[in-house]
């Protein structure tokens, strides 16, 4: 990854599709890697099929010779789908000018995380299932219900992804081909639209964090409110933490002001933000938007929630 990243940026994409919307040059970039996999997948199964059927032929009599080279034709389409799908996953997050730092192991992560959808090891078998066609899903339930699945759980959580998502090209008999050509399309369509939808959501809140900072004219009692607002549920769903991240980091940088208090906060307290409120003078509608919108970002907007924005709008409402 790293000499990739040091060619492909923000500018070299500008250079090759200028003017031309992120999620337009996103799709296309999806179908391509998608169309790349389902290629390799075809000749790598073809290439192990090949190498087992010689075994067969001779008896088990080229065994030495072709279980290597039945295992290296597996393990070069393990390596290539998974840079690919890497790869692609990077170009959403450079598409939608989501910063990623590769050297920082939470970056490093957060992108295997996206580029391999990892939320679960059923979740990997379930997605395998429903990429085959009808009359074989019986079949490859059976398979990853025995002996597969049980080395599956042995593995750390990257190892059981990729042994579970690859060793059914080869595992089962006949169908290997056609399925690895399958799998593979289907997998990297899957990361990639996966990609999409994390990084896209991302670039929303950033921008979201930007518009705020810039049009605010209280910028540290912003910071106040938007976290009074976030932890009015007692607890922080994803979207929210995100926003807090880049509001604090837009501000840094838009207004030069960083608020050590609010950053050694463990619990905090509402009246200590209305007294902040109180003591600002004028017009602050400003406020009452950050408000609106951080309560907002998540989708939904709870009771306890609505119950801090009444407060909010009787405290800022000035004769």
């Amino acid at each position: 990854m790293s000499s990739y990243t040091e060619k492909v940026d923000w500018q070299y994409f500008q250079e090759r599709y200028a003017g031309v919307p992120a999620d337009a040059v996103v799709d296309q970039r999806i179908k391509m890697a998608a169309r790349y996999a389902a290629l390799e997948g075809g000749l790598s199964a073809g290439a192990y099929t090949a190498t087992v059927a010689a075994t067969i032929g001779s008896l088990g009599g080229a065994s030495p010779a072709t279980v290597p080279a039945a295992v290296a034709t597996m393990m070069i389409d393990v390596v290539f789908v998974t840079r690919l799908q890497l790869r692609l996953a990077y170009d959403v997050a450079v598409l939608y000018r989501v910063p990623l730092d590769l050297s920082d192991p939470e970056d490093m992560w957060k992108l295997i995380r996206v580029a391999f959808t990892i939320k679960s090891g059923e979740a990997v078998r379930k997605s395998a299932v429903k990429a085959v066609p009808a009359l074989v899903r019986p079949l490859v339930k059976r398979f990853y219900s025995g002996s597969v699945l049980t080395a599956a759980k042995g593995f750390p959580i990257v190892g059981k992804h990729l042994l579970q998502r690859n060793v059914i090209k080869i595992g089962i008999p006949l169908v290997g081909v056609p399925l690895a050509v399958l799998l593979n399309r289907y997998t990297t369509l899957l990361a990639g639209r996966h990609a999409q939808a994390v990084f896209r959501n991302e670039a929303r809140v950033i921008e979201l964090a930007e518009g705020l900072s810039r049009r605010s004219r209280h910028p540290q009692l912003m910071l106040w409110v938007a976290w009074l607002v976030i932890r009015a549920n007692h607890k922080i769903a994803d979207d929210e933490a995100l926003l807090m991240r880049h509001l604090v980091r837009v501000v840094r940088e838009q207004h030069q002001v960083v608020d050590e208090q609010l950053a050694h906060l463990v619990d905090i307290d509402p009246a200590e933000v209305w007294k902040r409120i109180d003591a600002e003078p004028g017009d602050l509608s400003d406020i009452l938007e950050v408000a609106d919108r951080v309560a907002a970002v998540d989708g939904t907007v709870t009771s306890c929630e609505k119950a801090v924005l009444s407060e909010l709008r009787d405290r800022c409402r000035r004769v």
